[in-house]
C-alpha cells in the first residue's frame, strides 16, 4: 500500500545509527509535518538506511509531499505501527496546481523572419 500526503515540515529529529544482533550497520531518521487540513494532522515519517539522504537540503517550514507505506508488526502480542517514507518531493508554492499546461503569451511567440517561405497551403 502507497500512501501520499502533503504538508510542512515542522521538526526534524537527529539520525540514529546502531549495529544490529547480526552485526550489521543500520540508520534512521524521523521527521514530523503538518498537513494543512481544516484539522490539521501531525505525522511522524522514518526513513531508513539510504532513505535517510531524502532529507538532505530540506528544513523545517518546507512544503513537501511525502510518499510512505503504512506497515505493523506483531511483537509478543502486541501491535506496532511504522510509516515509512520512500519519496519527498519539495512543493513549490508558486507552482500551479492542477494538470494544466503553463499559460503563454505572445512574448513566447518567435517573431517571423523576412524572407522565410512556407510551402504550406495556407
Amino acid at each position: 500500500m502507497s500512501i501520499t500526503q502533503k504538508g510542512r515540515i515542522i521538526q526534524i529529529l537527529k539520525a540514529e545509527t546502531g549495529v544490529s544482533k547480526a552485526g550489521n550497520a543500520w540508520s534512521k531518521q524521523e521527521f514530523v509535518i503538518e498537513t494543512e487540513e481544516q484539522f490539521p494532522k501531525k505525522i511522524c515519517f522514518t526513513l531508513f538506511g539510504d532513505k535517510v539522504s531524502l532529507l538532505n537540503g530540506l528544513t523545517e517550514n518546507t512544503e513537501v509531499e511525502v510518499s510512505f507505506n503504512v506497515e505493523s508488526r506483531d511483537f509478543n502480542g502486541k501491535w506496532y505501527h511504522n510509516i515509512n517514507a520512500w519519496k519527498i518531493d519539495r512543493v513549490d508554492a508558486a507552482a500551479p496546481s492542477g494538470d494544466f499546461p503553463p499559460a503563454y503569451s505572445l512574448a513566447d511567440v518567435p517573431p517571423e523572419r523576412e524572407g522565410d517561405v512556407s510551402d504550406l497551403p495556407f
